[in-house]
C-alpha cells in the first residue's frame, strides 16, 4: 500500500482558530480557507501546493488515495478537510500523533515539535505565526514561498516520525483501531433530529427560567446546606458527602472544589443541573450546551462522532472535539435525537461485566469464571455468600450490595470508600458491616486478593528493572522499567517509578508521574490500583478486537465505554444483532478461557437502543 503523507495550512485569526471554535465548526464554517497542502506519496519529494479550491482539489486528485495509507499529525483535523472539502476519502488513515499517545503519553508530549526532538527528526518551524489574519490573496510570492517550505518540512517530519513509530513496534490491530476511530469523525453519516432538540431546549430553558427565579426569591433554601440537599434528594440526586477538615465530621461536599458536587452538573436530571449551577454560579447548563451544539452541527450537516483514541492511560477511549460522546445520560433527549441514515437502524451492544469478568480470569479464580461462563447471577451467588442464605432466597436489596460488592471490591476498595458507594445508590450500611462484607468477598475470591500483592511484588520489579510474569498463562507481564506488557504489545507505563515518604501518613509508599493539564505530578501506585488498571486495559483490548470484528461487515459509528454503536440496513436488523452480538461474545485468542457475553438491542435511534 502508498503511504501518502499530507500537511493542510488554512486560515485562521485571533477569532477564527481551533482555540476558539471545534474542528467541525471550524472546517465547516465559511470562513473557513485552505491557504496551501503539502502532499509526499512514498519516498518521494514533497510538493507543495497553493491555489482557489478547485485548483487544489486537481492536484490532490492526482494521487493515488483509493490504494493508500493517508498519514497526517492531527489526522481528524486533515483528514476532515480531505473529506469534507474535497469529498476525497483514502483507504486507509494513520495519525502519528494517536500512534505517539499509545506509545509516549506522557514521556515525550504528543505535538510534532516534542517528538520530532525526541526522535533527532529535525526542527519544526515557526511561520504559521507570521500567517495570523492572512487570507490566500494577502501572501507575497516571498511570504507564501517561505509558508510552502514551513507546511513542506512539516510533512517530512510527520513522514519520518511515522516510520520511527513503526519501527517501535506499533501493532498493525491498533493502526486499524485509529483508522476505525477516525472514520467515525471523518465520514459521518449520523443525522441530528433537530426539531426535537429545539423543543428540548426551549424546555430547559423554560424550566431553567422558572427555577432561577424561584432561587432568586428563595434565596436562603439554595445557599442552606440542608434546604439544598432536600431539593436535590426531590429531584432525584443523592448529595455528595465529604469528612470535614475542620470538624472531622461529615458533612455536605457542596463546595466548588467537590468534584462529586460538580459532576452534577451532568445529572440526567436537568433540574438537578439548573440546581447545582445556580449554587455554583453557572450560567449555562450542560444539557443546554450540549443541545445547542446539536442542533448547531445539524445546521451544518451530518452529526460527526469525536473520539480521542488512547485517551487514558489505559488505552480507553475518550470524548474529544468539546463533544464528549462518552457520558450523554442514559435518558438524555440528546440519544434519542441521534439517528442513523434513512432506510438504516441503529444497534447499541454492550459487553456484560466485562472489568469483572476480566479481573476473575486474570487472578485464576476458576470458580467465578466458571459462574460467568454457565450465565449465573453471580450478583445473587455473591449476596448469597454474605447474608448466608440460599441464591433463590436473595431479596432484590441484598443482589444489589452482592452487585456493588463484585464490581466494587476487585481492587482492593476499602470500608469507608465501599459505604460512600453504597451511600450513592440509597444503601446505607454501616462500617462495620461493610467491613464483614469485603472479609467475605475476599475470603470467598482469594485468588483475586492474591493478585493485588503479586501486583506488589510486579511493582517492585519494575521499579528495579526486572521482568515479572502476573496472573493467567502469562499474557501480562513486567518487561523492567518498560513498564506492563499487554497482549496487543503496548505497554502500561509509570514513568520514573519510585518510592515516596508520604509527610501526613509517615507511609512509603510508591508513586509515579503522569500529567494533570501541562504539569507533570506524582500518582500513587499500589497492587490493587495496578490490578485495575490491567483489567481496564484488557477489556479496552478485548473492545478494540470487537470493534474490528464487528467492523468487517457493518458501519461501526461509535464506541462508549464497553458498548458499540453500528448501523445497519433495516431489512438485515435482526440478522446484523445476532452477528454484532457474536462478534462480544467471541473469546480473544490471548484468553480462549475468558466468558464473554453482551446485551443489545436495535432501533430508529440511538436513544431506543435500550
Amino acid at each position: 500500500m502508498n503511504i501518502i503523507t499530507i500537511d493542510f495550512e488554512t486560515y485562521y485569526d485571533k477569532q477564527f482558530s481551533l482555540s476558539k471554535l471545534t474542528t467541525e465548526e471550524y472546517i465547516r464554517h465559511k470562513y473557513f480557507e485552505v491557504i496551501g497542502v503539502s502532499v509526499k506519496l512514498n519516498d518521494d519529494s514533497t510538493q507543495w501546493y497553493t491555489g482557489d479550491k478547485q485548483e487544489v482539489e486537481g492536484f490532490l486528485r492526482q494521487f493515488p488515495w483509493g490504494d493508500s495509507m493517508a498519514v497526517a499529525h492531527n489526522s481528524m483535523f486533515d483528514m476532515a478537510i480531505l473529506s469534507w472539502v474535497f469529498n476525497i476519502r483514502p483507504k486507509r488513515i494513520a495519525d502519528t500523533l494517536s500512534m505517539a499517545r499509545a506509545l509516549h503519553s506522557l514521556e515525550v508530549g504528543g505535538s510534532l515539535k516534542a517528538l520530532a526532538e525526541y526522535y533527532g527528526l529535525g526542527e519544526k518551524g515557526t511561520e504559521v505565526l507570521n500567517a495570523i489574519g492572512k487570507r490566500r490573496e494577502d501572501f507575497t510570492e516571498e511570504e507564501m514561498t517561505r509558508y510552502g517550505e514551513y507546511c513542506v518540512n512539516d510533512v517530512e517530519l510527520t513522514y519520518r516520525l511515522f516510520h520511527c513509530l513503526i519501527k517501535q513496534g506499533f501493532p498493525l490491530s491498533e493502526l486499524k483501531l485509529i483508522d476505525l476511530t477516525l472514520r467515525m469523525f471523518t465520514e459521518p453519516v449520523l443525522q441530528v433530529g433537530r426539531e426535537l432538540l429545539e423543543d428540548h431546549l426551549s424546555e430547559i430553558q423554560t424550566i431553567k427560567a422558572e427555577w432561577l427565579h424561584k432561587a432568586e426569591v428563595e434565596r436562603k433554601q439554595i445557599m442552606s446546606n440542608k434546604q439544598f440537599a432536600e431539593l436535590l434528594i426531590g429531584n432525584g440526586a443523592i448529595p455528595p458527602k465529604k469528612i470535614s477538615a475542620t470538624t472531622g465530621k461529615e458533612t455536605f461536599a457542596f463546595a466548588k472544589t467537590d468534584e462529586e458536587f460538580k459532576a452534577l452538573l451532568e445529572h440526567e436530571n436537568p433540574i438537578v443541573q439548573i440546581l447545582v449551577g445556580a449554587r455554583l454560579g453557572v450560567k449555562s447548563t450542560i444539557e443546554e450546551t450540549r443541545t445547542q451544539r446539536f442542533i448547531d452541527i445539524a445546521g451544518r450537516g451530518s452529526l460527526p462522532i469525536p473520539l480521542r483514541y488512547y485517551a487514558a492511560h489505559t488505552g480507553r477511549w475518550g470524548g474529544d472535539d468539546k463533544v464528549n460522546m462518552q457520558n450523554l445520560p442514559r435518558t438524555s433527549v440528546l440519544k434519542n435525537a441521534i439517528l442513523p441514515p434513512s432506510g438504516y437502524v441503529f444497534i447499541d451492544c454492550d459487553s456484560s461485566q466485562i472489568e469483572a469478568r476480566t479481573l476473575a480470569w486474570l487472578a485464576g479464580q476458576n470458580d467465578l469464571v466458571q459462574a460467568f461462563d454457565r450465565g449465573e447471577d453471580v450478583y445473587k451467588v455473591m449476596a448469597s455468600a454474605i447474608y448466608g442464605k440460599p441464591a433463590d432466597q436473595i431479596t432484590k436489596d441484598e443482589r444489589f450490595v452482592g452487585k456493588t460488592t463484585i464490581l466494587g471490591c476487585g481492587y482492593g476498595m476499602g470500608a469507608a470508600k465501599f459505604k460512600a458507594q453504597l451511600k450513592n445508590f440509597g444503601a446505607d450500611l454501616e462500617v462495620e458491616e461493610c467491613e464483614r462484607i469485603i472479609r467475605v468477598y475476599r475470603e470467598t475470591y482469594p485468588h483475586i486478593s492474591g493478585l493485588w500483592s503479586t501486583c506488589n511484588v510486579a511493582l517492585l520489579a519494575m521499579m528495579r528493572d526486572q521482568e515479572y510474569n502476573i496472573g493467567t498463562d502469562d499474557v501480562v507481564s513486567v518487561v523492567g522499567a518498560k513498564g506492563v506488557r499487554l497482549p496487543n504489545r503496548l505497554y502500561l507505563k509509570y514513568p520514573n517509578l519510585r518510592k515516596h515518604n508520604d509527610e501526613d501518613t509517615g507511609k512509603v509508599e510508591l508513586v509515579y508521574d503522569t500529567k494533570r493539564g501541562k504539569a507533570v505530578i506524582p500518582n500513587r501506585i499500589y497492587g490493587g490500583k495496578l490490578v485495575e488498571n490491567i483489567c481496564q486495559a484488557l477489556a479496552r483490548i478485548v473492545i478494540g478486537e470487537q470493534l474490528l470484528a464487528v467492523a468487517k461487515r457493518y458501519r461501526v459509528v461509535m464506541t462508549v465505554h464497553d458498548a458499540i454503536g453500528c448501523v445497519v440496513p433495516e431489512a438485515e436488523a435482526e440478522e446484523a444483532l445476532i452477528y454484532v452480538q457474536k462478534c462480544m461474545r467471541a473469546r480473544p485468542t490471548w484468553a480462549p478461557d475468558l466468558p464473554l457475553n453482551c446485551e443489545g438491542s436495535y432501533g430508529y435511534s440511538y436513544g431506543e437502543c435500550k
